[in-house]
């Protein structure tokens, strides 16, 4: 299952979720931010790649949307609601995300 966690700046939330989740078997991933400025901008051919995609907040799927309509047909767009209050890898952090992500998955 190919999984794309996207924020604003790809620097603290979505990396994390990159790190986390890309032990876990079965499983590809990438991280990408929305602003010009990140880290890994995303890209079209990022969406197009992506079986799952995961917004931290309401703003990045309204600027997804915005950006990148064309390729997001058919996709799957999960919002986490997870706000920018994070440290990169912070213990907090990695268990919100596992409870708000691995049952949206199924297999684990």
């Amino acid at each position: 299952m190919k999984l794309l966690f996207i924020c604003s700046r790809n620097r603290l939330r979505s990396p994390t979720a990159e790190a986390v989740f890309s032990e876990y078997p079965g499983l590809e991933v990438d991280a990408a931010g929305l602003d010009r400025d990140a880290e890994n901008p995303l890209s079209s051919e990022a969406i197009q790649w992506a079986e799952i995609i995961f917004v931290m907040e309401p703003a990045h799927r309204r600027k997804l949307s915005q950006n990148f309509q064309p390729w997001l047909k058919n996709k799957r767009v999960v919002c986490l609601n997870i706000p920018d209050n994070y440290e990169y890898m912070d213990s907090a952090l990695v268990e919100l995300l596992k409870k708000k992500v691995l049952p949206l998955l199924g297999t684990f």
